[in-house]
């Protein structure tokens, strides 16, 4: 019997107009709860607010602790569905080495924990702002810039990401301060495991972007000294504000760079002023940066974009009366916190937008030089026509596949010899 084309024709499209129909239906359901979720977490993180001043406002005195030691946790509602999640906050160290108060989100998957406890992504969350106010914990939704978040709890890792001392909890801002803010991060994961019920192990690999890259290379230099018990597997970087020096020259003739500055002077006053004096640090903004900075400084870089401009704006050019990273003390601050000082022995993965204008191309691959010149572990991605904001997001998928390799103990792609450096 001969096949009937028309019929045929018929069956297969009846078949595809009911595949379509079956995918139609999945997406709709896969938005639908998707959509619920997004809802569901705006109002119970709307209600979480009304309970987050309380749990910020320490006692006085501050009770003593060791780095990493839980002084207050609580469980946070919205969390992303299938995870459970927790603001906390523990004891770190500021630069001097000082006990100081930090806080932090941590999220697990909702599912049952390897024996050795979860292995933790340490997030550093790029540049929100100096002010406590500031705090990416603080947001109505303290998940959604963590960059990467879902698809790590897919795979089963715990999400640890600190605010940063100075932002949460109130105190000196750590901005662009490499040792505290390194000290929190790693405390962070600490903390974490002081909540029984996230079950924490002490393996963990550090993933940051921007302010967040500079933050988490120095967890890298720094761990073995400073947190001997946690095992660093690797560390991932997205346009890292790595060489301070070079940022602040390429940026300080613009918006970004005003920005930038009017929240690192404060930061670093307080840090250096008893080791340089304030008026050393503080002279070289002109009297009309010197009048602009306290209000800049208390502002939140997502929440106040408008009323930053109208400051920022007239001060470019005008903002500094000499370059930063060529004028003392500055010049010597700038590099003490530039990464690349020490050694990291464990893998490290690189990703750079090649149109980014903040933390410029040029800058990461004089970095990633230096790293290759010590005989570091460089898996280094570029993205054509990336800008800094989108440069995590562009570098995740290449991220992923370098995770599930340094998670699996298998050595990851080097690209230091192909590339050239």
């Amino acid at each position: 019997m001969r096949a009937n084309p028309a019929s045929d024709i018929w069956s297969r499209t009846r078949r595809r107009r009911r595949v379509l129909a079956g995918v139609l239906v999945a997406v709709v359901l896969v938005a639908g709860v998707l959509a619920t979720d997004a809802i569901r977490r705006h109002i119970e993180g709307e209600a979480d607010l009304v309970s987050d001043a309380g749990f910020y406002r320490l006692p006085s005195p501050m009770p003593s602790g060791e780095p990493g030691d839980v002084i207050r946790s609580e469980r946070i509602d919205s969390a992303p569905l299938g995870a459970a999640a927790w603001r906390v906050i523990y004891h770190t160290r500021d630069l001097a080495g000082d006990d100081v108060a930090a806080s932090a989100v941590v999220i697990v998957p909702d599912v049952p924990a390897p024996d050795s406890g979860r292995v933790s992504i340490a997030w550093g969350h790029p540049t929100s702002g100096a002010a406590p106010a500031c705090a990416p914990s603080l947001d109505v939704d303290p998940f959604q810039l963590i960059e990467g978040l879902h698809e790590f709890l897919l795979a089963g890792y715990a999400v640890v990401a600190a605010d940063y001392p100075g932002l949460g909890v109130p105190g000196d801002s750590s901005y662009l301060l490499g040792v505290p803010e390194s000290n929190s991060i790693l405390d962070a994961v600490r903390a974490a495991h002081g909540i029984d019920a996230a079950q924490i192990g002490t393996d963990l690999v550090l993933w940051g972007h921007s302010q967040g890259g500079q933050a988490v290379l120095f967890a890298a230099e720094r761990a073995t000294a400073y947190a001997p018990e946690l095992s660093v597997r690797g560390v991932a970087v997205a346009a890292p504000a790595a060489d301070l020096t070079e940022l602040m020259s390429d940026d300080i003739i613009d918006i970004s760079g005003v920005t930038i500055a009017s929240y690192a002077i404060p930061a670093y006053e307080a840090a250096y002023a008893h080791r340089f004096g304030e008026e050393a640090l503080s002279s070289i903004l002109t009297p009309a940066g010197a009048a602009a900075t306290p209000e800049m400084a208390s502002m939140c870089l997502l929440s106040d974009v408008k009323e930053i401009h109208e400051i920022a704006d007239p001060l470019i050019g005008r903002y500094v009366t000499s370059d930063p990273a060529s004028t003392e003390p500055w010049k010597t601050v700038l590099e003490e916190n530039s990464a690349g000082s020490s050694p990291i022995d464990v893998p490290i993965f690189v990703g750079q937008g090649l149109a980014d204008q903040l933390v410029r191309p040029s800058a990461t691959e004089d970095y990633v030089t230096g790293l290759c010149a010590q005989r570091a572990d460089v898996d280094f991605h570029r993205y054509p026509g990336v800008n800094h904001g989108l440069a995590a997001y562009a570098a995740l998928p290449d991220m992923l596949l370098w995770l599930a390799d340094v998670s699996s103990g298998r050595p990851p792609t080097t690209t230091c010899a192909a590339s050239g450096h």
